[in-house]
């Protein structure tokens, strides 16, 4: 019996855009087209153009830009912020031009039937000229907005994307949609005259804009599923942030390092693990600065790299805080032990800070990052967006093996039901929570290693104190219960002795 024949597998083009090769498992269908749907301000002719200007920097493939609606010049100068230079590029063969978008003052004339054969043409002779692999078409949307008759346009684009495919070109076409989550495109009829469909999408979240972007079809090969977070950065265009790339294969460290305090290291069982991910949690003013500056501070006496990434104070105010505890700050940027990079959280959205983060731990190196605080930074993201921010930052930090300690800041002054209000609890490997502990009129700070991945560490609960060389660590509150709850009630010493006797190991003895 003869074998059956196989089927022939689809090949990928990669687009060269960073993350989106990745949920593309490869990128899109060489030799197909792949249609790029989104609303208003989702990025799609920037996608278009940067499919063909990754494609000329990447992999020397020229590419022909068909443009329906913005002007060749416009094109030019909107992409130059982006660091893409197209009139070079065209200088060079690399990149040309079909421009069909209508002129200023032309008036639009619909006689007889709508015939795309002269644009065909066109492409044809653009593509030969530059030996072009590449073609991006923007918008459709612009070809039904001039004629009325959908069942002739939906042909004629049909005889476009076969025009193109038996031009052996990877081709791109962006069409709007009316809303983010209905249909996928305006007229009903573009994505049926593709094989691969793309969505883009610009949400508004709780009065903050969100952009992702969805594989939706690909015909005859596979594709990760679901929306993934997008970025458009300046000088380099979109960058998808996809946590399926997040693995669980980082290496894990059994080397110590100090908090910057010998007695909280001495409640750790000895020190951070080196690739470990520390959250200190608690209300304002409990000492959760403080503790990011003596970690920091541990990694200068041992000659290391760390970064501070601060989204509450200025550099100046940090250093003078950090000069009040025995810190100087300025001498350690000096020797380049410390890189300070302070930012307004509204200035950009959630998956900007990250990569803006991401960027500085590639350029500076460091051997520990402190991230203060992301409470702040809770405030420019949804909480599924904050919460996929942390994973990918916790993973970024631990396959560099590096240690990150991240503050929280509690909404209750004396404690609370969660580390955090989001719930992040779960993926950081130690938690360290700060309290205030109201007794006999007086408000004190109490300090306990909630948790420690790996490692025994102290349980109790223990005063500390705060002065001009740092926090001080004492010992653990024995008459005083309920603080973790907020709500701390002074024990008697006898009610203490009863419980101790009934709780000890051997048991309370019974009676003859």
């Amino acid at each position: 019996m003869a074998e059956p024949a196989q089927r022939p597998s689809v090949t990928k083009s990669p687009t060269g855009i960073e993350g989106f090769d990745h949920i593309s498992l490869g990128g899109v269908p060489t030799g197909r087209t792949t249609l790029v749907s989104g609303s208003a301000g989702s990025a799609k002719t920037i996608f278009a153009a940067q499919f063909l200007a990754e494609g000329i920097r990447q992999y020397d493939q020229a590419g022909v830009f068909v443009t329906f609606e913005e002007s060749a010049a416009d094109i030019r100068a909107n992409v130059s912020s982006l660091g893409w230079d197209v009139a070079d590029w065209e200088a060079a063969g690399k990149w040309a031009f079909v421009d069909a978008a209508p002129q200023p003052g032309d008036e639009v004339v619909v006689s007889g039937a709508f015939d795309l054969g002269a644009l065909v043409v066109r492409v044809e002779a653009a593509v030969r000229r530059t030996g072009a692999a590449r073609v991006a078409i923007d918008s459709l949307g612009a070809v039904f907005s001039r004629f009325e008759n959908e069942v002739i346009v939906r042909a004629e684009l049909f005889r476009l994307a076969s025009a193109l495919k038996g031009m052996g070109v990877t081709s791109v076409m962006t069409a709007e949609r009316t809303s983010e989550y209905g249909e996928i495109s305006r007229h009903g009829v573009e994505e049926f005259v593709t094989d691969n469909v793309v969505i883009l999408r610009n949400v508004l979240e709780g009065e903050k804009r969100r952009r992702t972007v969805e594989v939706l079809k690909f015909r005859g090969t596979i594709h990760q599923k679901g929306e993934y977070p997008f970025t458009i950065m300046p000088d380099q265009g979109i960058v998808v942030i996809p946590l399926s790339a997040i693995e669980l294969d980082q290496r894990s460290s059994y080397t110590r390092i100090s908090s910057g305090n010998a007695e909280l290291d001495a409640m750790c069982g000895g020190g951070f693990f080196r690739d470990s991910v520390i959250l200190v949690s608690g209300a304002t003013g409990c000492g959760k600065t403080l503790t990011s500056t003596e970690f920091i501070g541990g990694g200068v006496d041992n000659g290391e790299r760390s970064l501070l990434m601060a989204f509450e104070e200025s550099r100046d105010q940090l250093s003078r805080n950090a000069s009040g505890w025995g810190r100087d700050f300025d001498r350690y940027e000096r020797e380049g032990l410390l890189k300070v990079v302070a930012l307004y959280p509204e200035s950009a959205g959630l998956e900007d800070h990250l990569i803006r983060i991401k960027r500085e731990i590639d350029s500076f190196k460091p051997n520990r990052v402190a991230v203060d605080s992301l409470s702040a930074l809770e405030r420019v993201s949804s909480i599924k967006g904050f919460r996929e921010f942390v994973i990918s930052l916790t993973s970024f930090i631990k396959h560099q093996e590096i240690a990150g300690l991240f503050t929280a800041t509690t909404n209750s002054l004396m404690g609370g039901e969660s580390v955090t209000e989001t719930h992040i609890s779960t993926i950081t490997d130690a938690i360290i929570l700060l309290r205030y502990v109201e007794m006999f009129g007086e408000m004190k700070r109490g300090l306990t290693v909630l948790k420690m991945r790996g490692s025994a560490h102290d349980k109790e609960i223990r005063a500390f104190t705060i002065d001009g060389t740092g926090m001080h660590i004492g010992a653990a509150f024995r008459n005083v219960t309920g603080i973790l709850a907020g709500h701390p009630r002074h024990v008697p010493s006898a009610e203490i002795e009863r419980l101790d006797q009934l709780f000890r190991p051997e048991g309370p003895r019974g009676r003859d």
